[in-house]
Order: structure tokens, then sequence, then C-alpha cells
């Protein structure tokens, strides 16, 4: 069971230069916490260890985007079959993670990281099914949406190819986004405590790097309006792209 306190110095410091700069990125963007912060955690530690390490940063993260989002309860309702597939998905995915080899997660994280600069950046979305069968894609991409939530921490990479394709607006997409990835914490928390992987010791030592997270993303969103959005996300692709080549050679080093 990992604590923060036995980690040296040195990475507990790259903990909190990591949470400031994942809350940057989630205030400017409305998302984005747990796919920056996992991956940078992950190549010093392993990704089970980072999602450990930062489950409680990105519950309150999340619920302080979610705080004062207008007509939150109707966008949330009207994906609702969405939400509980992401809630059934990341129960299974949690699972997964808490009994299964952490270090193959790298190469799935990679690829999430892949798959989601690949649908940023391409029209090749087949828009015309996922509107012609609405509630089967909620479900598909629910449940695969949580389990990569489970096993990877990350979620957008695949809840962002449906709201592309419904052409869903931003201030409908990012609130419900949020609450996927609030329920895909709290389904982690329920069974890698069940597992033994989570203690109160862990949550409490990890209080800071919540207030590092939050405080950073406080800031990020009164950077909104005044950087370009465009210039944000081109530098998030290219931090992505580092990472997920970085993770790629870990996992084929350690094969």
């Amino acid at each position: 069971m990992i604590t923060l306190l036995q980690l040296d110095w040195s990475l507990i410091a790259l903990l909190f230069a990591t949470m400031i700069l994942a809350g940057l990125v989630h205030g400017a963007l409305g998302l984005g916490f747990p796919m920056v912060a996992t991956p940078i955690v992950a190549i010093f530690l392993d990704v089970r260890s980072a999602i450990l390490l930062t489950l409680l940063p990105t519950v309150v993260v999340n619920i302080a985007s979610i705080v004062g989002t207008a007509n939150y309860v109707d966008n949330v309702r009207r994906h609702g079959l969405l939400v509980v597939m992401a809630l059934i998905g990341s129960l299974l995915g949690a699972y997964v993670l808490a009994i299964a080899d952490p270090n193959p997660f790298r190469l799935v994280l990679a690829l999430l990281i892949g798959l989601f600069l690949w649908t940023s950046h391409s029209n090749k979305v087949p828009r015309e099914w996922f509107k012609a069968h609405v509630p089967l894609a909620m479900v598909l991409f629910g449940l695969l949406s949580g389990f990569s939530a489970g096993t990877t921490n990350v979620m957008v990479a695949v809840l962002i190819i449906f709201f592309i394709a419904m052409e869903t607006p931003r201030p409908t997409m990012v609130p419900v986004m949020n609450t996927c990835f609030m329920i895909g914490k709290l389904s982690q928390i329920l069974i890698l405590s069940v597992a033994g992987f989570i203690s109160a010791t862990l949550l409490v030592e990890t209080i800071p790097l919540a207030a590092a997270g939050l405080g950073a993303l406080l800031v990020g969103q009164r950077l909104r309006d005044r950087i370009p959005v465009a210039t944000y996300r081109r530098l998030l692709h290219i931090l992505l792209a580092g990472l997920a080549v970085t993770l790629i050679v870990q996992f084929s080093q350690s094969t």
C-alpha cells in the first residue's frame, strides 16, 4: 500500500508541480486533470500508484468544476444513460486495476492518449451512426470510458469521441464529462479501498496535493478568457504526445 510520505522529497515536489500543471490545464479547458496528472506520475512510479496518489485531487477538482455550472441537472439528466454506464464501467475497470499487474497499463494509457490526440485532429468520427443510435452509443461509450477510467484514470479520450460525434456544445459537454470523471473516481475509491490499496492515511496525506490542484484550477479558470484556448490545447497536445512516447518506451523496456 503506497503512501505519500514513503516517497523521497524530489518525487513529492514533482507531485505538487504536476497537480499545479494539471489544475491549470483543467481550469483553462474545463477538463484534463487526470489525463495530464496520471501519465506524468506514472513515468516515475506505476499507473496504479499514480491513480492512488491522484484520487483525492481529481475528485476535488471535478467537484469544483461542477459547482455553479449553469443548467447542470438538466444537462446530466439528458445524458443519464451515459453516466450510469460510465459508473458500471468504472467499477469493472477499478476491479481489474486492483487484481492485475499495473505495468501493461502504461501501454494502455499511452494508447488512450494517442486516441485522444487523433480524435482532436480528425474529422473522421462517424457522426451519422452516433445520431441514429444514441442510446446504444451511450451504453457502449459509457462502459468503455468508465472501464478506461477505472484502469488508467483517462476517460476523456473515449468520451470526447461521443461528444464530437453528437456535436455537443462545450457548456453541455464539460459538466457531463466532469460528472463522469467524478463517479469514476468514487468507484475507484470504493473498489480499491475494499482491495486494501487505499487507507485513511493516504487520503489525509494527499489533502495538500488536492489543495494545490484546486488552487491551480481557480487560477486556470481566471486565465481562461485571457489566453487563447488554442494555445492551451496546442501545449497540452505536445505534452501528452511526449508522455505517450515515454510510457511506450518504459513499457517496452520492462517486458
